[in-house]
């Protein structure tokens, strides 16, 4: 786990001096991704810059130092991730006659690309990773991502230089670099709580998306050729779908053995290893078959809250006891969290607001003093339907796909005009228990969020309303509905169910876009490794073998999970609710948090910087400060953008 950085000058006027300035001035930007070692190489000649930040955890001798050259001088190359599978590739480069001085999956990496070429290779390449990849003999640059998105790579032209890094920040210390905000991208962040790839905040800069390989020539200034996928998930899930189904019995069978190699490839390091244990289904799953495969107690971490909110640990104490862990427990104060929020817009770097951003940052500081790398649960509920809009969706689908529009339209504004706290009083008078209608669970807060849904006109559309906070393009001047997955309804598979559709575009969308992004961000922030053995790719299109009716059982979601993890743990420890990472934010928001909002969400604020319109969000301030809906979601949207803009 690294940072890359670098650029190609089309120009070529640079001296080896000036390339290795600004090279080294933009990998000073992301030091916090590899403190332990610094690397760059320049060619004046091709006007060609690559830096690297260094976190070790394989081959700790300089002979995994980068950037690194291919044995014959052709491919110098800078690589941030893990290839998992790196050693049973070494063994089969090695029978071809290949040599490596030293033991690290980035030497391996330029043997596979000399023997097999590029899209060979990656397509063998078992992990995570960013490559930058110069092709000295045909003056080509090549940027790959892995499957899942789990490491990032942000690039494009501007003028005559061609920029990619692991992060916003390190092209913004090039000299040449002009931050133009892209007010299109700015849309999609209010409507999604994070900037979906491609795109990113800023004009002309884009996310490679995952799973793709972009071939860049200098010798077309400018150009930006598509990506070309060399793991396709659309093909993937069709092909999971439709394959000739196992039983039930056998497919939870090869779940597990498929995760337990998967967990067993992520143990190997030459560094201190734990994991980060909620006491949730997925954490717990990684950590037992961590331990079912380590001969020492696994090191796990769990961090609790001394008011009582989001407190999973005594559950997690429970399971490291159950599995004999050597088990780390932080009780923090509030005070804690509120803390790190005024460092939030510099630790993700791009606007981001998934307000559990913070209880990540905060556990991966706890790890950190005792492990280099720490295995966690993500990718469990995207793969096995583990979020409630797969539950509420359908559901909402089912009640109102087949009213007519207009009849949806009317009732959309008849339910919007009454305030939730009289419907709160309405529904305090409705019997104790009424058919098929939960009251006590429902409040005058979900009518209201249920009735904004109502006129959809697809499926997807329903879940492009039921997960957006904003509509993006009505409160940025300027903009307009830019691609994302959501709007771009033909690329989706054909034939899928709803749950299915959903599981699909949270793949690959939020799931590289937000969970991702924010574990990245945060565990790097403090020069953490985080791995995902759920993520494995041969796990995730096993996962899309399971029918809908398996990823469920009795009303418990994320069946195939569970019923591996009752294998390591007691009944009692495997069916509880999911809680999940989450703080008193709105709380917060009209208490300790007040003054800090106050001042970023001013009208005067609001009005000078021209990036929202100011009446919307002072309306839901005013809403949320008065008790009178909880406005903490899209609030947070915009308080994360305008620190971050204060930060630039």
């Amino acid at each position: 786990m690294c940072g890359l950085v670098g650029f190609v000058d089309t120009t070529a006027t640079e001296s080896a001096e000036t390339l290795a300035c600004h090279v080294e001035r933009m990998a000073e930007r992301i030091r916090q991704r590899g403190p332990d070692d610094f690397g760059l190489w320049v060619d004046p000649s091709q006007g060609v810059a690559l830096g690297f930040r260094r976190l070790s955890i394989l081959d700790l001798s300089p002979e995994g130092h980068q950037p690194m050259a291919s044995s014959d001088g052709s491919l110098v190359v800078v690589f941030n991730g893990e290839i998992y599978n790196h050693l049973d590739l070494r063994a089969e480069l090695e029978a071809k006659g290949h040599r490596f001085r030293g033991h690290s999956d980035t030497e391996t990496i330029l043997a596979a690309f000399l023997e097999w070429g590029i899209p060979d290779s990656v397509a063998r390449f078992n992990g995570m990773f960013a490559i930058a990849l110069w092709d000295r003999t045909q003056g080509r640059l090549h940027l790959l991502r892995d499957r899942a998105g789990k490491k990032p790579i942000y690039y494009g032209w501007q003028g005559g230089t061609f920029f990619f890094g692991s992060q916003l920040s390190a092209l913004k210390a090039h000299p040449q670099f002009q931050p133009d905000l892209d007010r299109d991208a700015l849309a999609l962040y209010l409507r999604h709580s994070y900037v979906p790839g491609p795109h990113s905040i800023y004009q002309g800069i884009r996310k490679l998306t995952p799973g793709c390989w972009l071939a860049v020539d200098p010798a077309e200034p400018g150009h930006l050729p598509e990506p070309v996928p060399y793991w396709d998930p659309a093909a993937q899930f069709v092909l999971g779908v439709q394959r000739p189904p196992l039983s039930e019995g056998e497919a939870v069978q090869g779940l597990h053995e498929l995760l337990l190699d998967a967990t067993a490839l992520r143990m190997v390091a030459d560094v201190p290893v734990g994991a980060f244990l909620s006491g949730g289904i997925d954490s717990s799953l990684v950590v037992a078959l961590m331990q079912a495969q380590s001969s020492q107690p696994v090191r796990t971490f769990t961090i609790g809250f001394n008011e009582g909110f989001f407190d999973e640990a005594p559950y997690a104490k429970a399971v490291a006891a159950h599995l004999h862990t050597a088990h780390t427990e932080v009780y923090l104060s509030g005070a804690d969290a509120l803390a790190v929020i005024p460092n939030l817009a510099v630790i993700f770097d791009e606007p981001f607001s998934d307000c559990s951003q913070i209880p990540t940052w905060l556990i991966s500081k706890v790890a950190r003093q005792d492990v280099t790398v720490a295995l966690s649960g993500d990718g469990g509920d995207e793969l096995f339907a583990g979020y409630g809009h797969y539950q509420l969706a359908p559901q909402i689908w089912r009640m109102f796909g087949w009213v007519p529009m207009p009849l949806r339209k009317a009732f959309r504004i008849a339910m919007r005009g009454v305030k939730p706290r009289t419907w709160d009083r309405m529904m305090n008078k409705l019997p104790a228990t009424v058919p098929g209608f939960p009251r006590k669970k429902v409040t005058g807060e979900h009518l209201q969020t249920f009735a904004e849904l109502a006129d959809f006109a697809s499926f997807p559309q329903l879940c492009r309303r039921l997960l957006s906070h904003w509509d993006g393009t009505a409160m940025v001047p300027g903009s307009r509905e830019a691609f994302s997955s959501f709007t771009e309804e033909d690329a989706l598979p054909i034939g899928l169910s709803p749950i299915q559709t959903m599981q699909f575009l949270d793949f690959v969308q939020y799931l590289p876009n937000d969970i991702l992004v924010k574990v990245d961000r945060a565990s790097m922030a403090v020069s953490l490794e985080a791995r995902c053995p759920l993520l494995d790719y041969r796990v995730v299109e096993h996962a899309w073998r399971f029918p809908d009716a398996w990823k469920s059982s009795q009303g418990a979601v994320k069946a195939p999970l569970r019923s591996i993890l009752a294998r390591y743990l007691p009944m009692g420890l495997v069916d509880r609710p999911k809680q999940g990472f989450t703080i008193p934010l709105a709380d917060w928001l009209r208490g300790p948090l007040l003054d800090w909002a106050e001042n970023l969400l001013s009208p005067e604020r609001l009005k000078r910087d021209g990036m929202f319109c100011p009446e919307p969000v002072l309306a839901h301030w005013h809403e949320h400060k008065a008790g009178l809906r909880d406005r903490h979601y899209s609030l947070w949207a915009v308080l994360m953008f305008n620190a971050w803009l204060d930060a630039q």
